[in-house]
């Protein structure tokens, strides 16, 4: 089962990363885009921007999910 759920938290560990990167990416040019007075896009970005930290949230939770079933599976540890 420990074959099955260490790939599994790897991908939702690299999945949580990817979508904090472009949250903040969203981030950097919605606030550029204020800067200069667009706000159409800066409307379009900060909802970009909302998506990814809801997907950040998804992740860590299913990725701690995940190592709450790995231990209880392998009695933590013992």
């Amino acid at each position: 089962m420990m074959y099955f759920f260490v790939p599994v938290i790897i991908v939702l560990m690299a999945l949580t990363v990817y979508s904090l990167i472009r949250g903040i990416v969203a981030f950097l040019q919605s606030t550029q885009k204020d800067l200069e007075g667009d706000g159409a896009r800066a409307t379009e970005m900060q909802l970009l921007q909302n998506k990814m930290m809801f997907n950040r949230i998804k992740y860590q939770g299913l990725a701690i999910g995940a190592v709450v079933i790995l231990l209880m599976l392998t009695q933590g540890g013992r």
